[in-house]
């Protein structure tokens, strides 16, 4: 499929966050939209997340980007909202929305996926987690707190979570344990050797970033999106 680009200036308070759309040529047949940002560093130009939104409008998905520079999760949370609201402005369509999102973007991904469940019950089909940071490298101990969000969707928010299995912000075992305690409908797909950045010693970005877009694609896929 051929894909349309647009950049987008999102109104955040007194200021505008960055944002790109990402959208397969003809448009009218798109239904679900993917919203997705970056982690603590970086923007929505991260190569990573540039190829998701070109393998997700591939396959027939509208992506939307956006780069939040925020010094704290509660203010990332908050322009991910901002941003939901805007793709509505953009749009002027229903769509099915997922969040995603790399690290602490998809912290703040689970975070409003959680608030917008206690609002309403169509509010988001589902989250993807590309390299959660369980806990702070070394710091295993934290992770109770870092998976709260978790824990707290509902049945009917599916999660599909991608991860290094030497990723050092996300234990493979309690990964694994917090899993097993989310009500939510869970898969985990985990990168042979891959670290937090998702890279592999000995792979080329290129294919590792295909591995990890065919993943996240296939997931879709079983969800009916």
């Amino acid at each position: 499929l051929s894909h349309t680009f647009w950049e987008v200036k999102v109104p955040f308070g007194t200021k505008y966050l960055d944002a790109a759309l990402c959208f397969p040529s003809p448009v009218q047949h798109v239904d679900t939209a993917v919203i997705v940002t970056h982690g603590a560093g970086g923007d929505m130009n991260f190569p990573q997340l540039v190829a998701l939104a070109h393998a997700l409008a591939s396959g027939g998905f509208l992506c939307l980007r956006f780069t939040c520079k925020g010094p704290n999760l509660a203010y990332r949370v908050k322009a991910y909202r901002a941003v939901l609201l805007t793709q509505y402005d953009i749009l002027s369509q229903s769509h099915c929305d997922l969040f995603a999102g790399r690290s602490m973007g998809c912290r703040a991904a689970a975070a409003l996926a959680r608030q917008l469940s206690d609002e309403s019950e169509e509010a988001v089909q589902g989250v993807i987690c590309l390299s959660f940071p369980l806990h702070p490298a070394g710091q295993t101990h934290t992770h109770r707190q870092r998976s709260e969000d978790l824990r707290a969707l509902p049945e009917h928010i599916p999660v599909l979570f991608v991860s290094g299995t030497e990723d050092n912000m996300c234990d493979r075992a309690l990964l694994e344990e917090t899993v097993k305690e989310m009500k939510a409908g869970v898969e985990v797909s985990w990168l042979s050797k891959g670290s937090h950045g998702l890279t592999v010693k000995g792979r080329s970005e290129g294919s590792v970033m295909e591995e990890v877009n065919v993943e996240v694609l296939t997931w879709l896929s079983k969800q009916g999106a």
